[in-house]
């Protein structure tokens, strides 16, 4: 078998533009660029605003099967299908999330793409950026200063130091923060309360920035946000605090999009980072509506399975930033079909077309899923060495039964030119007019309602279960007001079911509720069901342990 270079090793390779000029194929003048360093800058609210006027591109969202240890490369589609476009004549644009530090130095490793469909300069954008988690991080925890501090000096606003519901944030797996109490040792250090941290990509700054329209409605907002709540329940907001002004001067930078390149030097934004099973999980919308306006294709992808990511994007993103998708693409692996039909990582390389057909269950339902909000879709099929052709004609003849056309991509190994018949696949689909996008329910329905509808039409269980108490929370939400909220389900990524050991295509199974979260300034409520966490842990053997510095100063093992 031919030897391939790993992802590190391209990206170090690539021949990159200087960020300015990808600017200029934009038509984004360089004073309206604000670089760090040579190969990633900024783009200034000033030129946002000048767009506003222009004709909107076509939008095309890249969604997957269900994740799996044998890996589905979304992400690497969601870029491949960028330089596709660009290379059959189309101005194209990606969109995607910038990575947490937890996962890169936990399990995952990376999130810029892999093989020759990737964004640079990768180590850069899997590490510090341009500063954005750090600010988000930063401007989340003076909100958790600020709290205390309110409460130390008197609080004047009445808190309730058994209903504070604002948590803390660090951008690292570490389990042991999960459940905390502060304020420890005596009068100097205020009144000693239960506490937590969760990952700063869970943190409702990171859903305010990636949902805002511009800093005014970032300040607004954050000013939304509800902090804790007083003896007679009244909630608390920011700024009643007066904690808006200064945190948004904190996200005043960024609130703007990042410009990157792809190595084939097409232009990329990525910009905010909520995860999809316990966040929203979709890159800004200051990012895919302005790339809307530049340019005539934008390629943005929503987290995980198509279950998590496109519902949220659909149903939360779609809905509040009045977007409306031309066309979507279901990622799926032979590898990861054959486990979802019951094969282990280890068998992964033996042909195995009747796994590769019991697996299509789980490829199935996300087509029929993406379906039900009107939005016409194609299946790309992540090309691996290993796949058979029998077992991708397995595919294609079971996505063919579906209504739907497979296309085979050879993106990660060939760059563009792998992934042109997709491309083509794709504009027709955009151009056609087929698309009659509506999200899943409406404004109107009642909160646990929300939350029913999508167990039983989008992971089809039987109903969604919840405590009295997680009710009445409900009902006193929609009566401050706030019953015409979409809902975010915090949710395993690894099944419809809230067992990630359940693969394929389960039905019938309750999804229990067992916390529900106000984000008033995001503009939603979250759902946490199952026993999904806020806060990750790092595995046994995590991927820090690998991931160190040569003798030539360069990274290795970050991908």
């Amino acid at each position: 078998m031919a030897e391939f270079k790993s992802d590190i090793e391209i990206a170090r390779a690539a021949k990159k533009k200087p960020i300015m000029d990808v600017g200029a194929g934009l038509g984004i003048p360089a004073e309206h660029l604000l670089p760090y360093g040579h190969d990633k800058a900024k783009v200034s609210a000033e030129y946002i605003k000048q767009v506003q006027g222009n004709k909107d591109g076509k939008l095309i969202l890249v969604t997957a099967i269900n994740p799996t240890p044998a890996g589905e490369g979304k992400t690497t589609t969601t870029v491949g299908l960028g330089d596709g476009l660009n290379r059959i004549g189309k101005k194209a644009m990606v969109c995607i999330r910038e990575a947490s530090l937890g996962p890169n130095f936990g399990m995952k490793g990376g999130a810029a793409g892999g093989g020759y469909a990737q964004v640079v300069p990768m180590e850069d954008m899997n590490l510090h950026f341009t500063g954005d988690f750090h600010a988000i991080t930063t401007a989340h925890n003076l909100l958790s200063a600020l709290i205390d501090n309110h409460i130390y000096w008197g609080n004047e606003q009445g808190i309730d130091v058994r209903r504070v519901a604002w948590r803390r944030v660090m951008d690292m797996n570490d389990r042991a923060l999960r459940q905390i109490i502060c304020s420890l040792g005596g009068v100097a250090n205020g009144f000693p309360r239960e506490a937590g941290f969760d990952i700063t990509v869970a943190s409702e700054v990171m859903a305010i920035l990636c949902l805002a329209t511009d800093l005014a409605d970032l300040q607004k907002r954050i000013g939304d946000i509800i902090v804790a709540y007083r003896r007679d329940k009244s909630p608390v907001f920011a700024r009643d605090l007066n904690a808006d002004g200064a945190m948004a001067v904190l996200l005043k930078d960024a609130v703007q999009p990042n410009l990157v390149q792809t190595l084939e030097n097409n232009p990329a934004f990525v910009h905010g980072g909520p995860f999809a099973n316990i966040a929203h999980g979709c890159n800004s919308v200051v990012a895919t509506t302005t790339a809307l306006k530049i340019a005539d294709y934008v390629v943005t992808e929503a987290g995980f399975g198509a279950d998590l990511g496109a519902e949220k994007f659909f149903d939360i993103k779609c809905r509040k930033a009045g977007l409306k998708p031309a066309a979507a693409v279901i990622v799926a692996t032979v590898r990861a079909l054959k486990m979802n039909g019951g094969v282990k990582k280890d068998d992964l390389g033996a042909e195995n077309v009747d796994a590769v057909k019991k697996g299509c269950a789980n490829l199935g339902r996300h087509i029929e899923n993406v379906k039900q909000f009107g939005v016409p879709a194609v299946v790309a099929i992540n090309h691996f060495v290993s796949d058979t052709d029998a077992e991708i004609g397995a595919v294609k003849a079971y996505v063919a039964a579906q209504g739907a056309e497979a296309v085979l991509c050879k993106h990660w190994a060939q760059g563009s030119a792998g992934i042109e018949e997709l491309a083509h696949k794709v504009v027709e689909l955009a151009e056609s007019g087929k698309s009659q996008f509506a999200p899943l329910y409406s404004d109107e329905m009642k909160l646990f309602d929300k939350i029913d509808t999508i167990v039983k039409r989008i992971y089809r269980g039987s109903e969604a279960i919840a405590d009295k108490s997680v009710r009445d929370q409900l009902h006193q939400w929609e009566a401050q007001g706030y019953g015409n909220l979409p809902v975010c389900m915090a949710k395993t990524q690894y099944s419809f079911s809230t067992d990630p050991n359940l693969r394929g295509a389960p039905t019938d199974h309750v999804v229990p509720v067992r916390e529900v979260r106000l984000s008033a300034g995001a503009g939603f409520v979250v759902a946490i069901c199952g026993e999904i966490m806020t806060m990750p842990g790092l595995p046994k053997s995590p991927s820090s342990e690998r991931i160190f510095l040569n003798d030539k100063g360069q990274i290795e093992g970050l991908f």
